[in-house]
């Protein structure tokens, strides 16, 4: 047995000296022992090479059979970082090809892995005795680290070693389906025992092979050919040539209808058009004409039969014919139910009161934190306060400018407004409308900046200027813009003490931010990222809004960041106001559009409402009451009640209650200008181009 073992190994050797494609993975596992003993191992060429002068020696394996002693691993740790384990991408082959190798294989990106440290014996005792679960552990081959086992593949183990299946919920125990059973059945599968032709091979069978085989080699059966001949005609649209059933729901192409007298061949005389008639025909429209044709003599040719032909093709081929069940719905069941307006009361519904002393277009006023005053500002260069509940002018400013903002300080401690007039701010403290004492402590914050140092860097950007007492009107301070550009709005901060200003042509200068109390000014934005339209502080937090044409932007006044951008998607913003919870936003467009914002659900428009037909100039929220507003060129103005509740998963209700009309007029194309809720009451005021304001109640 041994002899004819090694004659099996010699010639194996020989077939694989004589094959060149062989995988090293085979040579280097080859053991071959020839008639003397002597033992020599088939390599690679590379091995060869790599140990030429190496002295190969050999030992008893556990297997009985001899195996070539190796030389030590002499490892290079060469990793950057011992947290990082890169992925061995060798693939399933024996490991014992690296040995020699100062890496174990490679990572995904083509680079060597290098082999980790090893550690000595003493280090393996030690890390023994320090690990409890150093018993748990083995190495792997692939990544050459010690790996810890898992419960699963402790209990696989374990099953192995008592000689049980490796998956416990293997049964091999299972019933089997005795489909021959000794018992009789009424309908048995096999009722007589096996013949013994079974299990010798069917002469018959071998008879027919020869027969088949005879008539390949004589030529009769020619192997590869079909039997089965093509069709001649086949559908163009399908693969699946045998004929389908239609589908239940299916029409039939109607039949092409039948032609007429006048489209025949030789129509009668009475068919045929007179010249006036013909003339009609070729004036008409292709799609105005009654008949694509006019009848006349033709024999023996047709000559509409091609365009027919090709029509009823077009017909049967772009006319899918199919039942449909038409569907029965009310089209009022599919509006979202609404609550009645009546239910959501009170709003405004009619004019009150209407303010006319100005001679210009009114473009902005201002109602004072009491309610009580109402301070407008007009194109013809005045400024008027009015008692809102008679509708008394008090006082009149003359400017000898246009007034292009006004607005009040939100401060109920001061008694002053800022007026935008060119590149100025003027700060004024109305007299006779409130108490000594507090218009002289309005006076004294007020000018109290004068005593501050100023720098060279405000210098550049504005100069704070003490009027002269002759102009007296309760003028405070006028602030000068160093920038000849318009100042188009002026907004407050919640507590009275900042105010922005914006300046749309200014540049980097459009958006500067003052405080009242020391007089001093900042630039807030190095670079304008696009025109800036309006500007908002937020009225809880230290959030500052930024409305360009197309987008606003939400800062972080204490960071000192961009936290959020608003895609309006409206092609131009003419307006913006903020909840008083601060958490929507509504803007206005030049293009007839009103979005409404929910900051905690998307930077996108949770609605988008369209209602006014030409550009909206204002929209404004009430500040205690469920309500908001718009105005537009159109001449009216839209109320709607928002409810915005505390529950976060509850989305706002935005319900349409009233459109004020015949309230303003429409001059020179532009309607109403402005509008804004009283502080308390389901109050709201508007001006407009035709000089005057009204009250709605």
């Amino acid at each position: 047995m041994k002899r004819q073992r090694s004659e099996e190994e010699t010639s194996s050797d020989e077939n694989i000296s004589d094959n060149s494609d062989v995988d090293t993975e085979d040579i280097s596992d080859v053991d071959i022992e020839d008639d003397e003993g002597t033992i020599s191992s088939a390599m690679s060429d590379c091995e060869i090479s790599d140990q030429k002068e190496k002295q190969v020696q050999y030992e008893i394996g556990t297997n009985g059979y001899l195996r070539q002693i190796l030389p030590e691993i002499d490892p290079i740790y060469e990793s950057d970082s011992s947290t990082e384990n890169p992925v061995n991408t060798v693939g399933n082959i024996p490991m014992e090809w690296y040995n020699d190798y100062p890496h174990i294989g490679y990572d995904i990106d083509g680079k060597k892995i290098m082999k980790p440290a090893t550690s000595d014996e003493l280090d393996k005792f030690l890390d023994n005795m320090e690990d409890p679960d150093s018993w748990l552990r083995v190495k792997d081959v692939l990544s050459q680290q010690n790996v810890k086992l898992s419960d699963e593949e402790l209990e696989i183990i374990r099953r192995i070693q008592m000689g049980a299946f490796p998956d416990p919920n293997y049964d091999p125990y299972e019933p089997t389906v005795e489909w021959f059973t000794g018992k009789p059945e009424v309908m048995p599968l096999n009722a007589t025992p096996e013949p013994k032709r079974r299990f010798v091979p069917s002469k018959w069978e071998a008879k027919r092979i020869m027969k088949i085989v005879r008539a390949i080699r004589q030529g009769r059966i020619v192997l590869g050919k079909t039997q089965t001949p093509k069709p001649r005609y086949y559908s163009l649209w399908t693969d699946n040539d045998k004929p389908r059933e239609e589908h239940i729901m299916q029409i039939p192409a109607p039949k092409i209808k039948l032609p007429e007298h006048d489209e025949s061949y030789n129509p009668p005389a009475e068919y045929l058009p007179t010249g006036k008639e013909r003339e009609e025909w070729e004036k008409t429209d292709l799609d105005d004409r009654e008949k694509d044709y006019l009848p006349k003599k033709a024999v023996p040719a047709y000559g509409r039969f091609i365009q027919e032909r090709f029509s009823r093709c077009l017909d049967l081929y772009l006319a899918p014919r199919m039942r449909r069940n038409k569907l029965n719905i009310d089209p009022e069941s599919l509006l979202p139910k609404l609550p009645n307006p009546k239910d959501l009361q009170p709003f405004p519904t009619s004019i009150t009161l209407s303010y006319d002393a100005h001679k210009g277009r009114v473009r902005e006023f201002s109602i004072d934190p009491s309610g009580i005053w109402l301070l407008s500002g007009s194109d013809d260069k005045t400024i008027r306060m009015w008692e809102i509940t008679t509708g008394r002018c008090v006082k009149t400013w003359d400017v000898n400018e246009i007034v292009h903002s006004v607005a009040w300080c939100p401060n109920k401690d001061i008694c002053a407004f800022a007026v935008a007039i060119s590149n100025k701010v003027i700060i004024i403290s109305p007299p006779a409308i409130r108490d000594d004492g507090t218009t002289n402590l309005t006076a004294q914050y007020v000018t109290s900046g004068f005593n501050t140092e100023k720098n060279e860097k405000q210098m550049k950007l504005v100069e704070w200027i003490k009027p002269p007492t002759e102009q007296g009107d309760g003028f405070l301070v006028i602030v000068q813009h160093a920038h000849n550009k318009v100042v188009k709005q002026i907004t407050w901060h919640r507590k009275g003490d900042y105010f922005a200003t914006v300046a749309p042509d200014a540049g980097n200068q459009a958006i500067l931010i003052h405080q009242l109390s020391k007089h001093q000014t900042q630039q807030p934005f190095r670079k304008a990222r696009g025109m800036v339209q309006r500007v908002m502080f937020h009225p809880i937090k230290p959030l500052f809004f930024v409305a360009t044409q197309r987008f606003v932007r939400i800062y972080n006044l204490v960071k000192q960041e961009l936290i959020k951008t608003l895609q309006s998607g409206v092609k131009w913003i003419s307006s913006l106001d903020i909840h008083s919870m601060g958490d929507n936003v509504i803007i206005g467009s030049y293009d007839k559009r009103l979005c409404w914002f929910d900051l905690d659900l998307s930077s996108r428009p949770y609605k988008a409402l369209r209602f006014h037909s030409k550009a909206i100039r204002s929209v404004t929220f009430h500040k205690r009451l469920p309500l908001f507003a718009s105005c537009s060129d159109d001449g009216t103005i839209q109320i709607f009640h928002g409810m915005v509740y505390n529950d976060l998963l509850q989305n706002p209700l935005i319900v349409p209650v009233k459109i004020l009309k015949t309230g303003h007029q429409v001059v020179n194309n532009l309607g109403v200008l402005h509008c804004e809720f009283h502080p308390t009451q389901p109050w709201i005021i508007s001006s407009g181009a035709d000089h005057s304001l009204k009250l709605w109640t």
